[in-house]
């Protein structure tokens, strides 16, 4: 009886020191997530003082959609072709290829599909060479259609964000990047050397064209030409033609389109 006394107790003693040990670190633990959230609640209230209550919130609070709505192509195998039925809005898209390869035709078709839909358009023509009379017989509505014809870059460009801002627009197509030609240029005398002007107001266009884009449900499609790649030290399967306006709209458009022209259609 003496030794069962002295045993039970013990066993007793260390099974309760085991709990005891494992509620302590269950404790610890749920301490430490509550520091956690509190510093977490403390940041977030922060964050929505300084810059705004819709300045961050969890994904599924969010207003962003999850499926992004889109605009058709025209072209029933190139809508299937990009995998979710044609252009995403709130998007920038390229369209670009060789002369006479049909990107502005393929613009005018997109602008058509949205109107459509009852949405209005714009058509920015940098080059100052629209054909009226080809785009009413690929179907576009005139009265429902925004012409502009800037005189520079910087003109076309904030032509562009305003429209973009105002909410109002479907498709605001930029035809073309190459004919974007910067003020400074057009001050300039014809031997001026201008090194990479365009670039540099492409790359500080798209920063601020971006954040209006994603406030809106606009789509942007700039029309870019290729020029022949000069450089021979480009190394082995370079490619052999780049798109104007330097890299920045590569990196930017959610969607980039090469056209190719193979022949005529009798």
């Amino acid at each position: 009886e003496s030794c069962n006394r002295n045993v039970s107790p013990r066993v007793q003693l260390r099974r309760f020191s085991a709990e005891d040990e494992t509620k302590s670190s269950e404790d610890g633990y749920r301490e430490a997530n509550i520091k956690k959230d509190f510093a977490l609640q403390q940041a977030l209230d922060q964050i929505k003082s300084a810059f705004g209550e819709e300045s961050i919130m969890w994904l599924n609070h969010s207003y962003a959609p999850k499926e992004v709505p889109v605009i058709s192509t025209g072209s029933f195998a190139l809508d299937m072709a990009l995998g979710i039925g044609g252009l995403p809005k709130g998007r920038v898209v390229e369209i670009y290829g060789p002369e006479a390869s049909g990107k502005t035709t393929l613009a005018l078709h997109i602008i058509a599909e949205a109107q459509k839909n009852g949405g209005y358009c714009a058509f920015i023509d940098a080059e100052h060479a629209l054909d009226p009379t080809l785009a009413e017989s690929i179907g576009v509505k005139a009265e429902h259609l925004l012409l502009s014809q800037p005189d520079c870059g910087e003109q076309a460009l904030g032509l562009a964000d305003i429209l973009i801002r105002s909410g109002s627009i479907d498709v605001v197509v930029v035809d073309s990047v190459a004919a974007l030609v910067p003020k400074t240029e057009l001050d300039g005398e014809m031997g001026d050397a201008h090194v990479a002007l365009q670039a540099r107001l492409m790359s500080q266009a798209l920063r601020k064209l971006s954040h209006s884009l994603s406030r809106s449900r606009t789509i942007l499609v700039f029309v870019n030409q290729v020029r022949s790649k000069l450089s021979t030290f480009s190394g082995f399967g370079a490619p052999a033609e780049v798109t104007c306006g330097g890299n920045a709209l590569k990196f930017y458009a959610s969607v980039r389109l090469n056209t190719k022209r193979i022949g005529l259609i009798k």
